[in-house]
C-alpha cells in the first residue's frame, strides 16, 4: 500500500475508533442486554453495528449534498466538528462520559428496537462519527481515498462487533480501572484530533479574510 494511502487509513482508523470509544460503549451494552441470552445478545451487537455502518456510509455519501443544501461550509463544519470532538474527549480524559441508563426490567420488551436505538443511535454512531465521516469525505479527493475510507469504516466496525460480542469477558478482566484508564487515553487521543480539525477548519477561514481585507 502507498505511503500516503496506507496514511490516510491510519487516520481513518484512529479517528473512528476513538471517536467512537467501543471499550466505553461495553459497559452500556452490557447493562442494557443484561437479561438477554447469549444468542439474543450477539443478535442485538450484529444489528447494531449494521445500523452504524450504514449510517456513517450515508452520512459520508451525502455529507457534501447536505453542506450544498444548507450553504455550509466544509471549513465552518470542521471547526464545529473540532469544538465537539475536544468536548467529547475531555469528559473521556476525565472518564466521565455520559451515557444513557436503561432500566433492566425494560431491557426484554424492546430488544427489538435498543440495536437500532440508542445503541447504533447516538451512542455507536454520534454526532462525533458522523461529523468525522463527513470531513474525512471532504477530504477523500480520489476513488482510490474513498475506498478507504470506507474499509476503515469496515474495520471499526468490525472491531466494534468483535468486542462487543466478548464484551462479558473483556469487562472482567479490565475491571473498572481499567476502563477508565483506557477511556483517558483515548480521550486524549480525540482532544488532539480535534485541535487539527479546529485549526484546519480555521485556516481557509483567516486566509479569506486576509485576502479580502488585502484587495485594492
Amino acid at each position: 500500500m502507498d505511503n500516503a494511502y496506507l496514511s490516510f487509513f491510519l487516520v481513518c482508523f484512529t479517528a473512528f475508533f476513538t471517536i467512537i470509544n467501543p471499550l466505553g460503549v461495553m459497559p452500556v451494552f452490557m447493562t442494557m442486554t443484561a437479561d438477554l441470552t447469549s444468542v439474543q445478545r450477539i443478535s442485538t451487537a450484529r444489528k447494531a453495528v449494521a445500523v452504524s455502518f450504514f449510517t456513517l456510509l450515508g452520512f459520508a455519501l451525502t455529507g457534501e449534498v447536505l453542506f450544498d443544501f444548507f450553504g455550509i461550509s466544509v471549513a465552518s463544519f470542521r471547526i464545529v466538528g473540532g469544538i465537539l470532538f475536544f468536548m467529547v474527549g475531555y469528559d473521556m480524559l476525565q472518564a466521565r462520559l455520559q451515557r444513557p441508563t436503561v432500566p433492566n426490567e425494560s431491557v426484554t420488551e424492546y430488544v427489538g428496537d435498543i440495536s437500532v436505538t440508542p445503541l447504533a443511535i447516538p451512542m455507536i454512531t454520534g454526532p462525533g462519527a458522523i461529523t468525522n465521516a463527513i470531513v474525512l469525505m471532504n477530504q477523500a479527493e480520489s476513488t482510490a481515498l474513498k475506498g478507504i475510507l470506507f474499509a476503515a469504516i469496515a474495520v471499526v466496525m468490525l472491531m466494534v462487533l468483535l468486542l462487543l460480542t466478548s464484551a462479558g469477558k473483556i469487562m472482567k478482566y479490565l475491571g473498572d480501572t481499567g476502563n477508565k484508564i483506557l477511556m483517558r487515553i483515548m480521550g486524549l487521543i480525540v482532544m488532539v484530533i480535534a485541535v487539527e480539525f479546529f485549526l484546519s477548519g480555521l485556516k481557509p477561514i483567516i486566509t479569506e479574510l486576509i485576502a479580502q481585507n488585502t484587495l485594492p
